[in-house]
């Protein structure tokens, strides 16, 4: 039976796939945001499933009226502040969103008796990776502020699940990318010098293993956490399950454009956005979301390069015509 879904942060890159995904296949969908991107807009017009709806979540008497107008059936929340610079830059802020935004959205639920809520949150929760392979029981310590606001959400929807009833089912993924990724950052950079025809070189970090999730896996894992009936587990991977180096994320997009000139070198450990220290990172154990979910990702490393690659083209061709 189809439901009615409250997606926050449904006007950004995630968001805004996550609410796609469940208008394909038949949801109605509540879109909110801080403010309602034109593309949200436009979309609403055209889908009569589909109402776009600005609150800030840390505003209680909007997040009330939300819940009160539309009586959504449960949640997905994909709202933050995302990204271990952007945190660290905005930490106020970041602490206001993903904390009390999340604080306040499931008391809002409780008071109107909506059990279920997908939170999207990540790997950075775990801090430094203590093996290659990590399932969703290894020690969470955070060594980013954007971690430590994701786990402080976790635990409170765990408080909210504990004392309220409430379903509050994370899925941790990983370095997602795709199409049209708004943070400049691998493999987009990659993808864009190479469509550029320019050479691209990346200074360090070349041996850093992690776990890159195209976006449409990632949509498809919330769905079918958000889908399944009784939840034994409130924590899920959703990723890949393998961990290609940022070397070998290169080759890849070299293997898919001839001529790309990209190459990372190895002088030191990866930097975020060239200054702060990435915790050692390496693959998410997704045995359980498959035993549990079924999921299965559609996206190798390689898949998803070529899909990136085909989409950004496009855009790139759109935005020099005339």
């Amino acid at each position: 039976m189809n439901k009615k879904i409250l997606v926050t942060g449904a006007c950004g890159w995630l968001g805004t796939a996550i609410v796609q995904a469940l208008l394909d296949r038949g949801d109605s969908v509540v879109a909110t945001d801080l403010a309602i991107a034109p593309a949200i807009a436009i979309l609403a017009e055209s889908k009569p499933r589909l109402v776009a709806a600005a609150a800030d979540l840390g505003e209680w008497h909007q997040l009330v009226r939300l819940f009160e107008t539309h009586r959504p059936d449960a949640v997905i929340h994909a709202a933050a502040v995302v990204g271990v610079i952007q945190a660290m830059d905005i930490p106020i802020k970041a602490l206001r969103a993903n904390v009390e935004g999340s604080v306040n959205l499931f008391e809002a639920m409780r008071l109107h008796g909506v059990k279920r809520v997908i939170h999207v949150s990540t790997e950075e929760t775990y801090g430094d990776f203590q093996s290659p392979l990590i399932d969703e029981d290894h020690p969470q310590k955070p060594l980013s502020v954007y971690g430590l606001t994701k786990l402080a959400a976790e635990h409170y929807g765990r408080v909210y699940s504990r004392d309220h009833g409430l379903e509050c089912i994370n899925v941790r993924t990983c370095w997602v990318y795709g199409p049209h990724l708004p943070r400049l950052r691998m493999p987009r950079t990659y993808v864009e010098a190479a469509l550029r025809g320019d050479p691209f070189h990346q200074a360090d970090g070349g041996d850093l293993a992690v776990d890159q999730v195209y976006i449409a896996d990632t949509v498809a894992g919330a769905l079918l956490a958000l889908d399944k009936p009784v939840h034994r587990f409130d924590a899920y991977n959703i990723a890949t399950g393998v961990a290609p180096t940022l070397r070998d994320t290169a080759d890849a997009v070299n293997r898919a454009i001839p001529g790309a000139q990209i190459t990372v070198g190895d002088s030191g450990p990866y930097r975020h956005g060239g200054k702060v220290l990435s915790a050692v990172k390496g693959a998410l154990d997704i045995s359980r979301a498959r035993a549990e979910l079924g999921y299965e990702p559609r996206y190798d490393l390689q898949r998803g390069i070529e899909a990136t690659i085909e989409a950004t083209r496009e855009r790139l061709a759109k935005a020099s015509s005339p």
